[in-house]
């Protein structure tokens, strides 16, 4: 193994995808960092600025092959890192030399790039969690109709179907993706506005005339795939996009968390399981444990990530005038860390949501250990109204035996009886076959199922179908 001498981020080693590492990559920065200098030229040649078609060329001949090494040793020395790739860049064009970074300040590339690599990331995220929604759709519609205890308090509650309990994860996640389409909407560059973004370089290279300023930014936009540039900054974009794009993150692991935890509380119950590999062990001491560990990864995940919600927040509050520098290493690791642990939890989820092994045996029998409790409200009322019963007496008797059920179960360990007490009372008159028609758990559910039914057909099919062709993504869980 390389590497092992020095500390690497865990989140690149063990938990991001390839593609999340490739875009926060120094590769994809530095080259596209070129192409920002090969748009500015490329725009100012064609609002009149003498570049020769020459330069162009050269700049584009060498977009890609870039020199670090030598990068690094110009930094070392001007402790400049744009300067730094401008000195290498203008090594490998001496035509095109004078030309580079004509008129921009260090935001032109930093800013731009920064923001580029925010709308890739967004894309990529968004195509994650469109594979989670399927996986989780699917779940769901494979068990609409699957009655389960509910919880609320964590105490057993009115039952619901295991269907619909998985529509409320993934209206979180709908949610989530129309938060993040919205920033992705809202997304333009900065633009090339000079030192502190009054465009005074670009007014005097362009001899004053302020409509070709304002070309140039358009020009520079549409050739890296924005419809716009800010209309207002200082030399740097307002850092309150950078909370708006990461609270797209924040809420995505808010609803991964969400869903960790109730998947491990039902692990706990023995009523789902997470996959778990042929070869994989739970404990190094306890042979048999089954631990929800990638359940467990993304709540730690996502608290890394709400977390980092501090630093963009701090970030865009403390920022002077047209622009300081405090910001940099902070959003050099905040950015990038926060992507990289969405990504992670998104392909966990995805897993888990595609891997879930139901238990309907264990969830019918804690519906059984509960519904005498929930069915006695239908069974006053079936036997006021079918036998003759009075109200008063039938309510003080479920009252008498539900409270000596639940002392037999809770000082005893003894199985719950309050169905054979209601049957040996002669006041309610009930058969067998009567309280058992009483206790059919789709009769507790109320609509749930169509609930679940109705939201998948109407909500969350025509939005997967209009994204079909982001759907079926190959994830790879390392460990």
């Amino acid at each position: 193994m390389q590497g092992t001498e020095s500390y690497r981020s865990p989140l690149c080693e063990r938990y991001a995808s390839g593609q999340m590492r490739r875009i926060f990559s120094d590769d994809v920065k530095f080259t596209t960092w070129r192409r920002l200098w090969i748009a500015l030229a490329e725009a100012e040649q064609e609002l009149g600025i003498a570049i020769t078609d020459g330069q162009l060329e050269e700049m584009r001949a060498h977009a890609a092959d870039i020199d670090f090494d030598r990068a690094a040793e110009y930094e070392a020395r001007v402790r400049h890192d744009v300067m730094a790739h401008v000195l290498t860049y203008g090594e490998q064009c001496p035509k095109a030399k004078p030309v580079i970074h004509l008129g921009a300040t260090s935001s032109f590339v930093g800013d731009n790039t920064d923001i580029i690599r925010m709308k890739l990331a967004l894309v990529e995220i968004r195509k994650l969690l469109l594979n989670a929604m399927q996986a989780l759709a699917d779940f769901a519609r494979r068990y609409q109709d699957l009655p389960t205890l509910a919880y609320t308090h964590f105490q057993a509650a009115q039952p619901t179907t295991v269907g619909k309990r998985a529509t409320l994860w993934l209206q979180d996640l709908e949610m989530d993706l129309a938060q993040l389409d919205f920033q992705l909407s809202q997304l333009k560059l900065l633009g090339c506005k000079g030192a502190t973004g009054t465009g005074a370089s670009f007014l005097e290279l362009f001899g004053g005339d302020d409509e070709k300023v304002r070309l140039l930014e358009k020009k520079i936009a549409e050739k890296m795939g924005f419809s716009d540039c800010f209309a207002v900054s200082g030399q740097t974009y307002s850092r309150k996009l950078d909370y708006n794009v990461l609270s797209v993150l924040a809420m995505i692991a808010q609803s991964a968390h969400k869903f960790s935890n109730d998947v491990r509380l039902l692990s706990h119950l023995k009523e789902l399981d997470e996959p778990f590999e042929a070869d994989q062990i739970g404990s190094s001491a306890m042979p048999y444990k089954r631990n929800p560990m990638r359940s467990e990864r993304m709540a730690s995940l996502a608290r890394y990530i709400l977390a980092d919600m501090a630093n963009p927040a701090f970030t865009a509050a403390s920022q002077w005038f047209e622009r300081t520098l405090d910001d940099s290493a902070n959003r050099r690791i905040s950015i990038p860390e926060a992507f990289l642990a969405a990504d992670a939890i998104l392909s966990l989820y995805i897993n888990v949501a595609r891997g879930a092994r139901v238990y309907p045996g264990v969830i019918k029998k804690h519906l059984a250990d509960e519904l005498p409790y929930l069915a006695s409200e239908n069974i006053l009322m079936y036997c006021v109204a079918k036998k003759g019963g009075d109200r008063q007496i039938l309510h003080e008797a479920l009252r008498e035996h539900s409270l000596a059920a639940a002392e037999q179960v809770k000082l005893y360990g003894g199985e719950n009886d309050l169905l054979r007490r209601i049957l040996a009372d002669e006041r309610f008159g009930l058969s067998e076959a009567e309280l058992e028609t009483l206790l059919d758990p789709a009769a507790f559910t109320g609509r749930a199922a169509r609930q679940a039914e109705e939201y998948l057909e109407e909500t969350i099919r025509p939005l997967l179908e209009a994204n079909r062709g982001q759907l079926g993504a190959q994830i790879s869980i390392k460990v």
